[in-house]
This record gives structure tokens, sequence and C-alpha cells, in this order.
């Protein structure tokens, strides 16, 4: 076999099918989020990024950078080991008790990346509690899923957000099964967010666990920031909440928070944490910083809402066909893979707007789409912008406006 052929071939394919995926060189400015250097064709252009998951722009937030550069003038820059192997620094431990506070549970457990924390979390529980059937949500990340498999465990999955068949499942298992309900607040593709009270309804009723992903909404939902359930008032029922410090928390890294014996039982059994690296002090000195500072701060949330409301309402307006959505995610249809890229080239190159086009495998082909993630600081003048380019854009390449 030609080995480099086949690679060389695969990659053609995806180029062909419009799904190819292009890194733009990004130089990230501090203190002027959302505007980067775009580093292409030899030369340097400015650009207003509008598909950061940097929701409330705390990786520019002075308090944040001082907790990060604190944490390396007193410990250094890695953590030295594995959280077993001399690994645990005392700003993992302090992280780890401000996340059990902010969702009001008895303990939490970091990870490298929130990927890691719901592969490591879903995995060792399903694998390791007997007879366990795990019921997942069809939209969930591919973390979730990839978990759920590598758990090996007996799984069925429901209908998005459908709660009678859910019912369904959850009836036809045995009464005494073992059985846990994995689900996601906020869906990052659709901006769609589950019916969590319902959900707690059925899993009090058939004796299930709740396992839900707070990821797309840690940091900016609920007056702590805790997340959905938080905002809904069902926090104090989910079991094990998985959440990241990835997005609105601006650093890196995963979480989960539940029980104390769920905690050191994951973290007794889970191999992905067991023999990984530990995050870097620095890191985690940033992430706590970060973590206080939005439990306090409800105002960044609100103008954060405010400010994707008035985009998708600016869209609208233009003709620009966006889902409607009740969270912060802003996803504009295009439906064509090859249409998806050569907008979201044309954004960028043309007009110095940069959004990631969203294809397959993250969305089913059809439903290719740009995703849009305004936050605080995108001023109505950037947004103002942003639509008379689309509009351009559209026009330029026949994509069908709204109705």
């Amino acid at each position: 076999m030609d080995y480099e052929q086949f690679f060389a071939g695969k990659i053609a394919d995806l180029k062909d099918e419009g799904e190819y995926r292009v890194f733009a060189d990004l130089e990230r400015k501090a203190g002027r989020f959302p505007r980067a250097s775009h580093h292409r064709d030899g030369g340097v252009e400015e650009v207003v990024v509008w598909c950061s998951n940097d929701y409330l722009c705390q990786g520019q937030n002075p308090v944040v950078l001082k907790g990060m550069h604190e944490a390396i003038d007193k410990c250094g820059a890695g953590a030295g080991g594995t959280r077993n192997i001399s690994g645990t620094n005392h700003y993992h431990v302090l992280l780890e008790a401000e996340l059990a506070d902010l969702h009001k549970k008895e303990a939490g457990l970091l990870f490298s990346a929130g990927y890691t924390a719901n592969m490591t979390a879903l995995s060792t529980l399903a694998a390791n509690i007997p007879d366990m059937l795990v019921i997942s949500d069809a939209l969930n990340h591919n973390s979730m899923i990839e978990g759920i498999r590598h758990g090996r465990s007996q799984k069925k999955v429901f209908r998005h957000n459908d709660l009678e068949h859910l019912e369904e499942i959850l009836q036809a298992a045995a009464p005494d099964q073992p059985k846990m309900i994995a689900f996601e607040s906020v869906y990052s593709m659709d901006g769609d967010i589950a019916p969590i009270k319902e959900i707690c309804d059925l899993a009090d009723k058939y004796n299930a666990l709740t396992y839900i992903d707070e990821v797309h909404a840690v940091g900016m939902y609920g007056a702590t920031g805790a997340g959905v359930a938080e905002r809904d008032g069902q926090m104090h029922r989910i079991d094990i909440i998985q959440g990241t410090m990835a997005k609105a928390f601006g650093v890196v890294g995963g979480y989960i928070a539940g029980s104390e014996a769920m905690c050191d039982f994951v973290r007794s059994f889970g191999q992905g944490f067991i023999f990984s690296s530990a995050m870097p002090p620095g890191v985690a000195g940033a992430a706590l910083a970060s973590v206080k500072w939005l439990k306090e701060h409800n105002e960044i949330r609100v103008k954060h809402q405010e400010r994707a409301a008035t985009l998708k309402r600016k869209l609208t307006e233009a003709g620009i066909p966006n889902m409607e959505t009740v969270s912060h995610i802003v996803p504009v249809m295009v439906g064509d893979a090859k249409l998806c890229k050569q907008a979201s080239d044309d954004l960028l190159y043309k007009y110095n707007h940069y959004v990631q086009p969203i294809n397959y495998p993250t969305v089913p082909r059809g439903t290719e789409r740009l995703r849009f993630t305004p936050s605080p600081i995108h001023t109505d003048e950037m947004m103002d912008d942003l639509v008379a380019a689309l509009k351009e854009v559209w026009n330029n390449l026949s994509i069908k406006l709204a109705a």
C-alpha cells in the first residue's frame, strides 16, 4: 500500500467536497479583542473575530491575566507530572473547591480539557457500574458519544429533547437496572436548550442518574454563572455537572462537579485522569480568578445576551437567514458545504470579518452554516459592518435570503 498516496487522496476528497478545514492564522490582540491580526499571503490584516468561544472575553480580563501571572511567578510554567505523581498543585485544589462551590456540590475534579472530562467521566461510570444503561440525547457532543462508547455499557439514544421518547426508553428498562441520562444544556450548533426540569422529573421517576454537559453555559447563565441548571432552579437535581474553562472562563481545561464519592470514584478509576499530566499552575490560577470574578459580575451576562439578541435582530431585518435560538448562539444557515466555505473566505479576505464555516461532521450534510458568537464588546458599528458584508456575499454567491 502506498500510505502517502492514501493520505493525500483522502485529503483531496475533503477538498472536493468542500469539507477540508483551513485554520486561520490569528494573533489575538491583548486588550483589543474582538480584533485580531490575521497572518495571510505574507502580510498581516486586522480582522474582527465573530466565532470565538471566549464568549465573555475573559481571556482579556486583567483580573484573569493577573491570576495567571501570579501563579507562574509562584510556581513556574508546568505542573511537573500527573496529578498522582507530584503534579497536584495548590492552585488545582483551590480551583476544584471553587468549582464545587459554583455548582453547590460537594466536590470538583479537574481535567486537561472538557473533551477529556466527558470522555473520562462517562466511560468510567459506564464501564464500572454493573449493568449500566446510558441514555444519550441524539445531538450530544462527540466527546460524550465517545465517552459512552468507550464505556461499553448498554446504551440507547433518544431523539433530541424528546421527552416522550426518553420516557419510552426508561419504561422499557428493568426497574432495578442502573440508568444514567446524559444530555447538554445549551446545544452549541443549533443554540437550543434542554428541558432540564422535565428530564430531572423523569430521572426521579425512574431512578436514573443525571449527567449534564454545561460547557456552553457555565459562566453565561444563572445568577453566579453556574449554567442553565442554576438559571432554571434545577442545579440541585443534577448528579454530575460537566463544564469547561475554555469558553466563558477564557482559559482552558475541563471539570466535573458532584458528590465527593462520585468525584473520588472517577479520580480513582478514570484512566483519562490518572494518566494525564496536570494542567499548568498558571492556567489553574487564571481559571480560578475568572470563576471568582464571574460569580460577582452578572452584568456581563446581561450585556452578552443583549448583544446576541441585537445581532439576531439586525440579521433578520437584513434578510440573512439565521436560526431562531433561545441562547447566545447565532447560526446563519447556508446549507451547502462549498458555499459555506466560500462565504467564510469572502468575509475574511474581502471584508476582514472572521467566522469559521461549520460543515460535516460537526453538523449533518445539508445543514452547513456560519456560527456567530457575539461577545459583550462587539459594537453596533461592528455588527452593521458585518451585516452589510453578509448581504454582499449572499448576493455575490447567489445564496437565498430569508423571505
